[in-house]
């Protein structure tokens, strides 16, 4: 039972985890990616749909992303989503392509991009320590219940704290690593 809630603490963290790294797509970093359209939706005959899924969308250069749209059409379309999401740049278009030139990031602008990074940690640090409330919570009514001995609650909490101190290190890495290849010029 006790490995159950192990696992199972393990597993939610592991997720927390990659919901964190799933968000820095989002973030601008010096090189721009094509993930930054992630949440870019357009009406497409009635229903939301990813800019990827009505047309090719490839970052040419460290600089800009073309989108070449299968329906020529939706090319106002597109150029009015990307205008709503707010991403930071205007599309340029030529009626059948729309080009997005992205300036290259100023200091300012990275050293914000590192605060949202932070806060994205940070939040996935509370997320793990939720988990390990949760996990020592069933341990404890385990106990309480008289299913396992003090001593085993004892140590199965000493274990859910271990798996929680290597993922909070695993994030404190991560954060530090893409800080500086943020902050690189």
């Amino acid at each position: 039972m006790i490995e159950e809630i192990q696992e199972e603490c393990k597993m939610n963290m592991e997720g927390s985890v990659e919901h964190m790294f799933h968000s820095f797509k989002s973030l601008r970093t010096g090189k721009v990616m094509v993930s930054i359209l992630d949440g870019v939706k357009i009406d497409y005959y009635g229903t939301l749909t990813a800019l990827d899924q009505v047309g090719s969308v490839i970052a040419q250069d460290a600089t800009t992303i073309i989108i070449n749209p299968w329906e020529k059409p939706l090319v106002t379309d597109i150029e009015a989503a990307i205008l709503k999401a707010n991403i930071g740049v205007n599309p340029n278009s030529d009626g059948e392509k729309i080009i997005l030139n992205f300036p290259p990031m100023t200091v300012d602008q990275r050293k914000d991009t590192v605060k949202k990074m932070k806060g994205m940690g940070e939040d996935t640090k509370v997320s793990i320590r939720n988990d390990r409330q949760k996990a020592n919570n069933d341990i404890k009514k385990l106990e309480k219940e008289k299913e396992i001995t003090t001593d085993e609650s004892k140590a199965a909490q000493d274990a859910v704290q271990k798996i929680t101190d290597e993922f909070i290190s695993k994030i404190d890495v991560t954060l530090r690593d893409k800080e500086a290849e943020i902050l690189k010029v």
